[in-house]
């Protein structure tokens, strides 16, 4: 990847750019719903900001220039990609533990994207348009049913925050226009989006509590345990498997008959991506000689418990999230 050299006017460029680099990843994520994608987009908006910066005259903030660049390298990119779905977006209804599963590869599915490269993290509270709010895997999720166009005007008004006649400048259409762009958008999203009380939280403490408890009982197994924790309509989801369950009862049937994790052969990591709570799970090898990286857990949690979880079956994430590839094989397990 090129990286742009700080030397003279460059580092001038630099100090007063850097500071927007992590909410331009979110609006690049949220766009393209891939951290890959978006890490490399980010880049590219650098160096095209960084070649052209002498001809910037300040006519808009530097800020707004960034956006102009990304969201139009964003839309480029977007001409010859397609939407990045879960398996719940696919349009087929949930299945049944005994069937048969199906990789699909080909798809490209919708990647999580760790809090500290978005400032979800809370490291810049007065950073509102990254706040975790913002790319929580469900509206992500929901954002990719939006044509290209849309999600770009939709993300600038209402997550962002612009006036419809700063859209119409950066996108280089009509005031009117942005505004019936917005309302087709609006109207397509209310229709996959979660609504507000689907994302309610638990108080701190409590999603503390509920967390250890996760991690207890999903270290050991103990399948009625985990499904105690969630509400009744929880999804379970682990792309690249198209196929996903609808309810505890078929989660608890899927654990008990397809999960590979064993009881005290698995280990969970916390982290943090979307906003949610997350954990890198690990299985001991054969050999007993240490863990290694499974698949990374994103949970949503509401007030009655958790209502989403979704596995990424993609031992690739976890150099992403910083978490190591293996554990060695007296790593401590929770503790009830």
């Amino acid at each position: 990847m090129t990286e742009v050299v700080s030397t003279g006017t460059d580092g001038d460029f630099l100090s007063q750019a850097d500071p927007y680099r992590r909410e331009l990843m979110a609006h690049c994520y949220r766009m393209l719903g891939s951290v890959h994608d978006a890490e490399d987009l980010v880049q590219e908006t650098y160096i095209r900001a960084w070649r052209a910066y002498d001809r910037f005259e300040g006519r808009s903030s530097l800020r707004t220039w960034l956006y102009r660049i990304a969201t139009s390298a964003c839309l480029t990119a977007l001409e010859s990609r397609g939407r990045r779905p879960m398996p719940t977006g696919l349009g087929a209804p949930g299945c049944e533990p005994e069937d048969t599963l199906q990789e699909r590869h080909e798809v490209p599915w919708l990647e999580p994207v760790p809090d500290a490269l978005t400032g979800a993290d809370g490291a810049d509270p007065a950073a509102i348009v990254t706040s975790r709010e913002s790319v929580r895997l469900a509206l992500v999720a929901a954002l990719q049913h939006l044509p290209p166009r849309q999600r770009a005007v939709l993300i600038l008004r209402d997550v962002l925050k612009w006036r419809a006649a700063e859209v119409a400048e950066l996108m280089n259409i009509s005031t009117p226009a942005v505004n019936s762009i917005l309302q087709r958008a609006r109207a397509q999203l209310e229709k996959v989006a979660p609504t507000e009380n689907a994302v309610t939280e638990p108080s701190a403490a409590e999603q503390r509590e509920l967390l250890d408890r996760f991690v207890t009982a999903f270290e050991a197994k103990d399948i009625p345990a985990i499904i105690k924790l969630f509400t009744e309509d929880a999804v379970w989801e682990m792309p690249p498997f198209a196929g996903w369950y609808l309810g505890v009862e078929r989660i608890a049937r899927h654990l008990s008959t397809r999960c590979p994790c064993r009881p005290g052969h698995t280990r969970l990591v916390a982290t943090w991506a979307n906003g949610q709570p997350a954990f890198g799970t690990y299985l001991r090898e054969h050999d007993g000689e240490r863990f290694r990286a499974f698949n990374l857990q994103v949970l949503t949690l509401g007030q009655d418990g958790i209502t989403h979880v979704a596995n990424f079956v993609d031992a690739s994430l976890f150099a992403v999230f910083e978490l190591p590839e293996t554990l060695p094989a007296d790593y401590p397990a929770a503790t009830a």
